[in-house]
């Protein structure tokens, strides 16, 4: 773990403390506490997680979800640490080395969105990505997901890593206002939903597209992890959030308007028009929804060599991935729902 990831979970206990403490109170029930890195619902299929609790599919399956926000990874783990959340929404990079640094045990059981629809938007005085090489490159943090994943990119796409000059920003939607300002960076990672959201992008285009910057690094993003101690306490419940995730995957999947209509609630600043253009596009990608619990264990294997492959995880002890994943839970949910054989592979 390096210095940054130290400082960043020194501090953030007692943040975690207050952000639980501030979020919506329990119907019925102990709560289960499930942490993500988002401030908003997501314009990416990362959602359904949102649109499982906020259209009653976690009440349906008897889990009562409370669903707290942070805005960084390490805080989400610090909350799991200090016992303040049940489940986090991690990037991979961060589970494995976690657990292969033997700095906290964390078992991964469900992926809502393996892959996640990003791009790198530019000011339009950048026409090719080499020009990234000697720029200002706005990230989440140093180790965050968009940096880690941005520097494969710029590998398979002919960028020197090390020649860009990565600046901490925070939050996507955040960097995206600095590149529209002219105010610090001249680039940044960010989803497909947030560029669409901007209301005017004059003065920035598209240098990398989210075809292209998947076609680069088609890895397995993010997870949601539990505590042993949580997986073997709380399985009815992990059972409950597996279910829900799955079916609305399946329904999102047989109706993108499904997920039009629940972003409208969740994201009323973003237009109908964008909304439908998303789920287009994502209805479009076999990637997009984990009908299947997004657990594929050839792209987690792929995804764990592409980790390894990363100068981050230089001296980091290889792990199998029996020691950071469980298929049991969401193969039992899967032996009671069927499994879907279009979309999201359930290969073991």
């Amino acid at each position: 773990m390096t210095r940054i990831w130290r400082s960043a979970l020194a501090g953030a206990v007692a943040a975690l403390s207050l952000a639980v403490m501030a979020g919506p109170a329990a119907a019925q029930g102990q709560p289960f506490r499930l942490i993500v890195s988002d401030l908003e619902a997501p314009l990416v299929p990362n959602s359904v997680i949102d649109l499982a609790d906020s259209l009653g599919y976690f009440e349906r399956e008897g889990v009562n979800v409370e669903l707290v926000r942070v805005q960084q990874t390490p805080s989400i783990v610090a909350a799991l640490q200090a016992g303040e959340g049940e489940m986090g929404n991690i990037a991979v990079s961060d589970a494995l080395q976690l657990v292969a640094r033997g700095q906290f045990e964390l078992i991964a059981v469900t992926s809502p969105n393996k892959s996640l629809p990003y791009l790198i938007a530019t000011r339009d005085t950048l026409t090719s990505p080499q020009q990234l090489e000697g720029t200002a490159f706005g990230i989440g943090r140093i180790g965050s997901l968009d940096h880690s994943l941005t520097r494969r990119v710029f590998e398979q796409i002919g960028v020197n890593p090390d020649a860009v000059n990565y600046v901490p920003v925070g939050q996507p939607a955040v960097r995206l206002q600095a590149l529209a300002a002219n105010q610090g960076i001249q680039a940044t990672t960010i989803s497909i939903g947030t560029w669409l959201a901007l209301p005017d992008r004059a003065g920035l285009h598209v240098l990398v597209s989210a075809q292209d910057y998947y076609a680069a690094a088609p890895v397995v993003n993010k997870v949601n992890v539990v505590s042993p101690q949580t997986l073997a306490s709380r399985r009815a419940d992990i059972d409950g959030v597996l279910r829900a995730i799955v079916k609305i995957s399946r329904d999102i999947a047989n109706d993108p308007n499904v997920w039009v209509d629940g972003m409208v609630a969740l994201r009323p600043d973003v237009t109908r028009e964008t909304l439908e253009t998303l789920a287009e596009q994502f209805s479009g990608s076999a990637e997009s929804w984990s009908t299947n619990g997004g657990m594929s264990r050839a792209a987690l294997e792929a995804t764990v060599e592409f980790n390894y492959s990363s100068p981050d995880f230089e001296g980091v002890p290889r792990i199998d991935l029996a020691q950071w994943v469980d298929f049991g839970p969401l193969d039992g949910v899967l032996a009671e729902l069927g499994t879907d054989p279009e979309l999201d592979p359930a290969d073991r």
